[in-house]
């Protein structure tokens, strides 16, 4: 973890959670599969058209268009989708809080899958985080939440830790602007039947809704995905994880500001402690990292050469 991993963690931290409320938003003037179609459509395409003009093409690697497919309908249409709907019925914030439990999914997948070993202060920083959501989530239970909501979330966030996983394929090879594009268009055609199918477009179109779309189009549509692919390919996926922590912090803090929604004692507490499970899990990883030795000289030229894409 250096300055750049950080900074581009919190950004995206900040980014993604904010996507609760915009989708809040959308969700109460329009059909949320439709509209979240709509959305994956116009990113899709400018991701495309941007990536085309930096030079990229579609000449991907095996792993990257597997990414591709499965990060599409994973992470776009279960994650979001599945999302859109629940927050017809729950508050934005309580659906960034389920959200922040992928860290711990994916260590644990990690383990399962591919033997990846934790350190006793990550795991207590896993745990800690956990206990920090559970604390923000008791208040809005308390509240009355809709449990078809919560369960819709929960399946979401098992969706997202195999998309998370799937990055491991796409952080290699370059090109990183067209995978988002593409996967954008991937989640765009898996939503768009089902969406004609079970809903109606039956949409005014208000000042609001049209700011709300757009900002959910081009910042944590576009933008936070493409700097998730970076955040993944610089420091891998179980640490980048660990940001969606923050979700309950920038959820609440955002969908507090901008809706209303409640913010309570409770909510600060678990955000502290939800900030220590964090630091906790960062300093694990800095510390598994051990010092390579520098290559024998008449090893130089074999390594010297520059590496490509990521």
């Amino acid at each position: 973890m250096d300055l750049r991993a950080l900074a581009l963690g919190l950004l995206f931290a900040a980014m993604w959670s904010s996507a609760f409320t915009s989708a809040r938003i959308i969700v109460t003037e329009a059909p949320p599969i439709l509209s979240l179609a709509l959305r994956f459509a116009i990113s899709g395409a400018l991701g495309i058209a941007i990536a085309w003009a930096a030079g990229q093409r579609m000449a991907l690697t095996r792993g990257q268009w597997r990414a591709v497919v499965v990060f599409g309908i994973c992470q776009n249409a279960l994650y979001l989708g599945l999302n859109f709907v629940a927050m017809q019925w729950i508050e934005a914030s309580l659906a960034a809080i389920i959200a922040s439990c992928l860290p711990l999914l994916v260590a644990l997948a990690n383990w399962v899958l591919f033997s990846e070993r934790t350190r006793v202060l990550g795991v207590a920083g896993l745990l800690a985080g956990t206990f920090g959501v559970m604390i923000i989530m008791g208040t809005r239970l308390s509240g009355g939440a809709d449990p078809l909501g919560i369960l819709l979330c929960l399946i979401a966030v098992a969706a997202l830790t195999a998309a998370t996983l799937s990055v491991r394929g796409a952080s290699g090879g370059g090109n990183l602007l067209m995978v988002v594009g593409l996967q954008m268009v991937v989640g765009a055609v898996t939503l768009l039947p089902i969406g004609l199918a079970v809903e109606t477009w039956d949409v005014t179109w208000t000042p609001r809704l049209i700011a709300a779309l757009a900002y959910t189009t081009l910042v944590p549509g576009l933008a936070a995905t493409w700097i998730w692919f970076l955040l993944v390919a610089r420091i891998g996926a179980t640490p980048a994880a660990t940001f969606h922590f923050l979700n309950p912090f920038f959820g609440v803090v955002i969908a507090w500001a901008l809706l209303g929604e409640q913010l309570g004692p409770l909510d600060v507490v678990g955000v502290v402690v939800v900030t220590l499970g964090i630091l906790a899990v960062q300093l694990s990883r800095l510390r598994s990292r051990q010092p390579v030795p520098p290559p024998p000289a008449s090893a130089a030229s074999a390594v010297a050469a520059p590496r490509t894409g990521g």
